[in-house]
């Protein structure tokens, strides 16, 4: 698949200005950031793409080159003098300077960039504040409750900041250095040539500095495991797949960072009476053929407890009657669903002779034929 022209991967046109390519890469930098979007795919690839179009376009040489060729002049054994020819040139351009190694500065050159979006250092004798992961909670909860909302207490693991060192990982009062294994970048190349890359460093596990004397209580994590009873709210209205947020209650954040946030995954065991569809509830209720046929007031369930439905003379088997605002809580706004009863009427199935009778001599007084209009 072709790639994207990079000046439109940052929304810019051809012989922009460097501080306009700067400001246009900081913007959606800031907007698709995965700190921003957590466990959103779409925005992790559209900052890959923001990211590899900044680190062409950033970079004088390898915009120059990208001006003239596009794309193929960075793939393994473009020949630059070949492609000028193609163009209709006559003699080798002048490359003087260019490096050619399209993927070795990795993201290098981003520190400053992240350094104003986020507030952060990437080099230097010092362990980045990292906001801690989230976690996912699955909860299985009754019908009723995913419909009136519900408060308990779970209890789950999860990691907190470690008292002994206060979570900077280190005994207190030791002196931390650059990594040297990665000179305090927190980053190590691999590979060689268009195919070296960069990854983060085993040894500061990318934090650019390193201690001889880590913490012994939580062996210079920062953070320690501990069971933790939370008090959770669930809103009327959850359906199962709903994510219901608790701020701050996901894992610790090392070095001064945040917390996660803990995400609470329901599931709405099934009710052997209501049905839920979207915000609205379904039932069906039996009744007797005197009810159906001269009319009546019955008694209906519903969530609220149970209400009074007049049924009209001639109620037909399987005709729907609603109960406004019956239904489930809107979860993201006010008002509720409704409530749809479906009539059910019920035959007996013995009869006495008596009633048997009763129901020919019926049939005599008021004859009519259900299927006259079949043909």
């Amino acid at each position: 698949m072709a790639k994207k022209d990079y000046y439109e991967v940052l929304g810019l046109k051809k012989g922009v200005s460097e501080s306009e390519i700067k400001k246009a890469y900081r913007k959606l930098a800031r907007k698709h950031h995965p700190d921003v979007n957590p466990g959103d795919k779409k925005a992790e690839e559209r900052f890959k793409e923001i990211s590899e179009a900044y680190e062409v376009l950033s970079d004088t040489e390898k915009r120059k080159k990208y001006d003239l060729y596009g794309n193929q002049s960075f793939q393994s054994g473009f020949d630059p003098f070949k492609a000028y020819q193609r163009r209709g040139g006559s003699q080798r351009p002048d490359f003087q300077g260019a490096n050619y190694d399209t993927f070795g500065r990795g993201f290098e050159g981003f520190g400053d960039i992240f350094s104003d979006l986020f507030g952060q250092r990437q080099r230097g004798d010092q362990r980045i504040p990292t906001k801690g992961a989230d976690i996912q909670y699955s909860m299985e909860i009754s019908f009723e409750d995913a419909i009136k909302g519900l408060s308990t207490d779970i209890t789950l693991q999860r990691t907190s900041v470690c008292e002994q060192c206060s979570g900077s990982g280190v005994v207190h009062g030791s002196q931390s250095r650059i990594c040297p294994e990665c000179s305090g970048s927190g980053q190590k190349k691999a590979g060689k040539g268009p195919f070296s890359f960069s990854q983060t460093c085993s040894r500061c596990k990318g934090s650019g500095s390193w201690n001889q004397n880590p913490c012994k209580k939580c062996s210079g994590a920062g953070v320690i495991p501990k069971i933790e009873k939370i008090g959770i709210k669930i809103p009327p209205g959850v359906d199962t797949g709903s994510k219901v947020r608790i701020a701050g209650k996901g894992e610790a954040g090392k070095y001064g960072g945040h917390c996660g946030d803990l995400y609470i995954i329901t599931k709405v065991r099934s009710h052997p009476f209501f049905e839920r569809k979207g915000d609205n509830i379904y039932c069906v209720i039996p009744v007797t053929v005197t009810e159906a046929a001269l009319g009546n007031q019955i008694i209906v369930p519903t969530v609220d407890g149970n209400v009074t439905m007049k049924i009209p003379e001639g109620t037909q088997s399987s005709q729907v009657f609603r109960l406004a605002k019956k239904g489930v809580p809107k979860l993201k706004e006010n008002g509720r669903g409704d409530q749809f009863v479906e009539v059910k009427i019920v035959i007996p199935k013995k009869l006495d002779e008596r009633s048997k009778q009763l129901l020919r001599d019926f049939e005599r007084l008021n004859y009519y034929n259900p299927r006259s209009n079949l043909g």
